[in-house]
């Protein structure tokens, strides 16, 4: 294995210095990406340390396969969540991994702050220590324009940076990564701002060797072949959006803050209509055949100026057509498109911003709240009040918008509304009323996301072939369905290709690159890492035996019924057998 891999970058901001360590062990045992991220992220955090303290870390973590394999496209950032108190994880797209592995880094570690803004500059040779007092306040776009005009970096660069959401720690705060991609979840925004770390430029042009060549060809012709089939083609064509018009079929898709199953403009928002009135382009990831990255064009009058437009490019997925569409009511796609660039501007999760935005509209249309609390008459629909209602958030305008920054469930254990506030160990529910596998998910992930055992799509699969497992066989397919995922995300590859990159796949692509594992191996290696995060989430005080269930889902319809609360929890018990087995 390229021995570049095995090199973990550590940057001091309080020191203003960094060191370069090898980890060769770590990175044969782990691989990479998540099974390194959290054997370093255990090593460096203060668990006593607040979340938005110079003890917590930012372990940025690439893969074995990145840079080199269709895919391989991913950066995973681990760090504690502002949001949820507890471990945070987010994987971003775009060149990140690829910028890190050709500066020669498998990881790169951040810890202490800063004692005025900075933004680090990183290369195979240095890291430097950038003032950033004249970007502060500065919006993401406006910030990666300034950066790249500055830097003039010749080879493959990456700039990672926040909005003012992260400067002023909104909890839910994002990192943008090449304007269009994003390290979206649990807060790294706000960790960065505590750290007054506006931006991360990374740059490298080394290349990167295998063992075998001939191997190496052969396996990625292998893969990039697969890449061109059906189930690739789809994220292509219409990209994740392509969701929208499948889920309200069937009574899955979140709307008006899950008050409904169904939204009666879903059409409108979908990827589908998107695509045939605005889309403008289509982007791609580094090492991605594919390119599910769309891109819309909205074109804008100037004030006072007839027939002069200006056109700006708004990227559109699923998630924030659901949070900041369905759950808002909003059918109107030029006024969705307004709502997503701007959240995308400031730098705020568009999941956690759609959910916070839809409880207060419910709890203002309840009487919960006081309109002169609120400012902002919030309506179903209203673009306009809601892209207002985004800046007071970030502002912090007053008390009530300052705890609308700490996330959905401390504004409602405030101001009352809880049974109807969306969120999971204290992340926002993701667009997914598919049914006990994904609420499941939302409970027993690592994250509390979607995105940590699927169980949306195993909802769907028991809906397509009506029949309903128990509660035992969910909990066992959700445990190995997680297991494998840590394994692809300890690569560090796109969980789109989950279907390419199977267990004997993943062992084909590795002896190239020098490491022989078995198909046994790999999947004890993903329990590991599995039972690793689920050991810190303990120790920084997670407990299943405390967690929140909203009683809105078991309120509405799924398309496999109604939820039963006792079997939700046979699930979850069965799960944390299997983790402690």
């Amino acid at each position: 294995m390229d021995d570049s891999l095995f090199r973990v970058l550590k940057i001091d901001l309080s020191k203003m210095d960094f060191s370069v360590e090898i980890r060769k062990e770590l990175f044969l045992r782990y691989l990479g990406g998540v099974g390194v991220g959290v054997k370093l992220f255990e090593e460096e955090l203060d668990k006593n340390s607040d979340p938005l303290g110079p003890g917590n870390v930012i372990v940025l973590a690439v893969g074995a396969m990145t840079a080199l394999y269709p895919f391989a496209s991913k950066t995973v950032a681990i760090f504690r969540s502002p949001l949820t108190g507890n471990y945070g994880e987010s994987h971003a797209g775009g060149r990140s991994a690829a910028a890190i592995r050709m500066a020669g880094y498998g990881a790169i570690v951040i810890k202490g702050a800063a004692d005025h803004p900075v933004y680090l500059d990183i290369d195979e040779e240095s890291v430097r220590f950038r003032d950033a007092r004249a970007l502060w306040g500065m919006k993401t776009d406006i910030t990666g324009r300034v950066i790249r005009e500055r830097a003039g970096k010749e080879g493959f660069r990456s700039i990672i940076r926040i909005g003012p959401a992260g400067e002023r720690l909104i909890r839910y705060s994002s990192a943008v990564v090449e304007t269009y991609r994003h390290f979206g979840r649990l807060g790294i925004g706000a960790v960065m701002g505590s750290k007054k770390l506006k931006a991360i430029v990374i740059s490298g042009r080394r290349t990167i060797k295998v063992e075998d060549k001939v191997g190496y060809r052969r396996i990625y012709e292998k893969i990039f072949s697969e890449s061109k089939g059906e189930f690739m083609k789809k994220y292509h064509d219409l990209g994740t959006p392509m969701n929208v018009m499948p889920l309200n079929e069937i009574g899955a898709l979140p709307t008006m803050n899950l008050k409904h199953n169904r939204f009666d403009k879903a059409y409108d928002i979908s990827g589908e209509s998107i695509a045939s009135k605005r889309l403008g382009r289509r982007l791609a990831c580094s090492h991605c055949p594919t390119a599910c990255i769309h891109i819309a064009a909205l074109r804008e009058p100037y004030e006072e100026e007839p027939y002069f437009y200006k056109t700006e490019f708004v990227s559109y997925d699923y998630e924030p057509i659901y949070a900041l569409g369905s759950m808002l009511g909003i059918g109107d796609v030029d006024g969705l498109l307004k709502l997503i660039k701007e959240v995308d501007r400031l730098g705020l999760d568009a999941i956690s911003t759609g959910v916070v935005l839809s409880w207060a509209t419910e709890a203002l249309e309840r009487g919960i709240l006081r309109k002169e609390d609120v400012i902002v008459d919030l309506k179903w629909g209203d673009y306009e009040k809601y892209i207002e209602a985004v800046n007071l958030i970030v502002k912090g305008e007053n008390e009530f918008y300052k705890y609308m920054g700490l996330g959905v469930e401390a504004v409602a254990a405030k101001y009352g509304g809880l049974d109807f506030a969306l969120s999971f160990g204290g992340n926002e529910m993701a667009g997914y009323h598919t049914g006990p596998a994904a609420y499941a998910t939302n409970i027993t992930g690592a994250r509390h996301s979607h995105l940590d055992s699927a169980g949306y799509s195993l909802d769907q699969e028991m809906l397509k072939e009506g029949k309903m497992l128990s509660p035992a066989d969910i909990a066992i397919k959700l445990f190995e369905e997680e297991s494998w995922r840590q394994v692809l995300c300890s690569l560090v590859v796109c969980l789109f290709s989950r279907k390419i990159y199977k267990p004997d796949v993943v062992r084909e692509c590795l002896e190239p690159l020098g490491l022989r594992l078995s198909e046994e191996n790999l999947v004890e290696i993903g329990r590991e890492i599995l039972i690793s995060k689920n050991k810190i989430k303990e120790d920084l005080g997670f407990s299943f035996d405390r967690i929140r269930l909203p009683r809105r889902i078991f309120e509405i319809d799924t398309p496999l019924g109604r939820l039963d609360e006792g079997k939700l929890m046979e699930i979850v018990r069965k799960f944390r057998e299997l983790l402690k087995s």
